[in-house]
Parts: structure tokens; C-alpha cells; sequence
């Protein structure tokens, strides 16, 4: 898959700190306008880049020159921030709890004021520490349960509503060389993380700072997606991974997980033969769950131009209305961060579409600031065995568990 807004950004690339510069061209600081510089992890989809250099040239506040980095961008950005050569203007993924406690990004709550509750509320969580916001939210990813409807009313099988019903409905759709659901091509460790928990009514971490899974019913949940495995009812090794509609379009399964943006693609190949779903509900305690998600425009305090940079994001993300839109919706498919914004987007007003803004704005969740790279490998290691292998759930999950209460510790907070 090409980099894009929609996955986190991974690999070993080095910390060079150049960049692919595009500069608006209007002479900088001998133009009496202060310049700014605007950093963009390298986005998948075409037309991105060009957009967002025309946002930047219609800014008659400052010169903004629009660097696009390719390479492990969140590694580039934390050095950068280090230094006083880095960004004035960046996009983050978090920023991270290192970051807001180093004071490297400054405070951008004064830039919501009057319009902080028309942001979507689980993506401009893990953006807010101590009461302040350090990020503006660009847009909202989410992913979603497609399935096919013609082979579900083939199989006499219903859109599963609870997650006992989905291990159902995947062995009864399981027929030939037909599987009943792909959720990766790991079996879905790797994108459902704590989609699972939090459909058993859980969380990964409490609003107080502690493991939100220390639960029974974690144990209880995980150990039905090892059925899923034992029952030989998922699709493994398909030739392209979860992010990538085929294995639904191909026949290669009836059901599938995968993300919004994968929306128009299948919309266009099935027609109206297919229906989404937010991950399903388990237990008493539980509710349906929506992974969300948002890159954020932070402003570095080593800039010397701190308040220059606060006008342009407060312009480009609070403001401009009209670029939130298009930079949602013309250059892949995703949910502006405003709801105002998504309720009356042409777009997402109907069908499918409609239905994920709704499951987003209802069953959303993000994952927390405090959740770390530790206590998540902690976590996808043992769900990874749960499924795979069929290990304990419940020693798993308190393995887990452990790995978590360690991480909040270090973090600060109890326990």
C-alpha cells in the first residue's frame, strides 16, 4: 500500500531531516509576510499533495513553503522537533505524551474556542492532555465490516449483530473456496487492537490511567476470535491485506474488514450488493465499536514564529470549511473532523456512507494518548497467540494486563 493518511507510518527509514520542498512563491520574509513552514507525512492518494500546496497559496498571511516527507515521517518529526531546523507547522499522528510533557508543541486550545464541540469528540481525545488541546484534527478515518448481501441471503445468514453471530455467520458463509471473513492476512491481530475490548463494553485504558481490560470479559471476547481461526473460517494469505477491498470484490470472501476509504471502490464494483457494519457487540456489557482515527496540524514551540503559525492552522482547520471538505473527500474518502462539516457533506448524505458517519459519530473510539508502543505490542503479541494458537486468554490477558500497569507507571499514572 502507498503511505497515506489512513495507516500508521512504520519502517527503518533514516533520520534525514530534507525534505521534497514546494514553495508558494511569493519572496518570504522580504515580503513583509513572515514564512512558515508546513510539514506533511507523503499521502497515498493522488492529488493530495498538489491540494495542499494550493491551500498553503491562498493563505495571504504568511508565505507558507509545504515540505512532503517521505521516509518514517513520525521518526523525522520527533528529531526535528529537537532541533531549530524542524517544522513550524506539522501534522502528527498524536502528538505524543513525550512530546506535550518536553513542551515541543505548543497549546492550541485558544483555537477552538467557540467551536471545540463541533469537533469529533473520540479523535480530539487523544489530542487533549491536562484540559488542552495540542493538535487540530484534519480528518476522521474509520474502518468498517463489509459484507456481501447476496451471499449472506444465499446462506440464509443475517448481518451479524453480536460477535457470537459473527463467528456464526462466518462458518455458515465459509463454503468451498469461499471463506466467510477476512480480517487480515494475520488473522486479524494487527488492525482490530482494542476493537474487540471495547465491544465487550472495555477500554484499553480508564479514564483514570488504568489497564481498562483488567476484566473477565477481555478473556471472554478474545478467546471467540480463536473460533473464528479454529472454525478454518477466516481468509489467510489473500493477496492483498485488509486495507485493500479485492478479497470482498473477488469472491474471495463474503465478509470483510477494511476502512472507509475503501467505500467508493466497492460502491462501485458491487452496486448495491453490500451493507457495513461496526465491529459487533459482545456480553451484556457490551456495544458496538468503531476504530477512529485522525492526523493532527500542531504547531512546534521552537518556532520563532509561534504566533504566525497558530493564525495559519486556526485559517486552515477551524476556518476554511470548504478545504476541510475537499481535502476529505476529494483525495481518497474519509469523514471531515467537523460534524457540522460531515452532516452536510453531498457525499456522505446517503447509503453506506451515511451509515459509517453515523456509526463513527455513535460507537467512534481512539486510541488513548496513554497507550504506548510497548503496552500495544504487549497487547497484539497475545491476541496474536489467542487466535492463532489458542492460548489462555485469561493468562494472556493478564499478562498483558501487567505489561500495561507498567507502562502507566512510567507514564505517571497510577496504576
Amino acid at each position: 500500500m502507498p503511505i497515506s493518511r489512513r495507516l500508521l507510518l512504520s519502517g527503518g527509514a533514516a533520520l534525514a531531516l530534507t525534505g521534497c520542498g514546494s514553495d508558494t512563491g511569493r519572496g518570504g520574509e522580504g515580503s513583509g509576510r513572515p514564512r512558515l513552514s508546513h510539514w506533511y507525512h507523503q499521502y497515498g492518494e493522488a492529488g493530495t499533495r498538489q491540494a495542499v500546496g494550493r491551500y498553503a497559496a491562498a493563505y495571504e498571511g504568511a508565505d507558507v513553503r509545504i515540505e512532503w516527507r517521505p521516509g518514517n515521517y513520525d521518526q523525522q518529526t520527533a528529531a526535528a522537533l529537537l532541533t531549530d531546523s524542524g517544522p513550524d507547522v506539522f501534522e502528527v499522528n498524536g502528538p505524543s505524551l513525550d512530546q506535550i510533557r518536553g513542551g515541543q508543541v505548543a497549546d492550541l486550545t485558544g483555537l477552538l474556542e467557540g467551536v471545540k464541540d463541533d469537533f469529533d469528540r473520540a479523535v480530539l481525545a487523544p489530542k487533549t492532555w491536562d484540559g488542552r488541546v495540542w493538535a487540530i484534527p484534519q480528518v476522521v478515518d474509520t474502518q468498517l465490516l463489509y459484507y456481501r448481501r447476496s451471499l449472506l441471503e444465499q446462506a440464509g445468514v443475517r448481518p451479524p449483530r453480536t460477535l457470537d453471530e459473527l463467528v456464526d455467520a462466518a462458518r455458515g458463509l465459509t463454503r468451498g473456496t469461499v471463506k466467510g471473513l477476512f480480517l487480515g492476512n494475520d488473522g486479524g491481530a494487527g488492525v482490530l487492537g482494542g476493537t474487540p475490548l471495547y465491544a465487550a463494553g472495555l477500554s484499553l485504558v480508564t479514564a483514570d490511567g488504568r489497564p481498562g481490560f483488567d476484566d473477565p470479559a477481555a478473556a471472554r471476547t478474545l478467546g471467540k476470535l480463536h473460533r473464528l481461526y479454529a472454525d478454518k473460517s477466516l481468509l489467510l494469505g489473500a493477496p492483498a491485506d485488509w486495507s485493500d477491498p479485492s478479497a470482498l470484490l473477488q469472491g474471495l470472501t463474503a465478509m470483510q474488514w477494511s476502512g472507509l476509504w475503501a467505500l467508493p471502490v466497492v460502491k462501485k464494483a458491487l452496486g448495491s450488493d453490500f451493507g457495513v457494519l461496526p465491529f459487533p457487540a459482545d456480553g451484556p456489557a457490551g456495544r458496538p465499536a468503531v476504530p477512529v482515527g485522525a492526523y493532527g496540524a500542531a504547531v512546534s514551540t521552537r518556532s520563532r514564529r509561534q504566533e504566525a503559525a497558530k493564525a495559519y492552522v486556526k485559517w486552515l482547520w477551524v476556518d476554511r470549511s470548504d478545504y476541510q471538505e475537499d481535502f476529505a473527500l476529494s483525495y481518497g474518502f474519509h469523514i471531515p473532523a467537523r460534524r457540522s462539516l460531515a452532516a452536510k457533506a453531498g457525499k456522505l448524505r446517503e447509503g453506506a456512507a451515511a451509515e459509517a458517519v453515523r456509526f463513527a459519530a455513535d460507537h467512534g473510539y481512539a486510541q488513548p494518548l496513554l497507550w504506548t508502543v510497548a503496552a500495544q505490542t504487549a497487547y497484539q503479541d497475545a491476541l496474536s497467540r489467542i487466535i492463532k494458537e489458542g492460548a489462555d486468554p485469561e493468562r494472556e490477558v493478564r499478562a498483558a494486563v501487567r505489561r500495561t500497569a507498567e507502562e502507566l507507571k512510567r507514564a505517571g499514572k497510577k496504576a
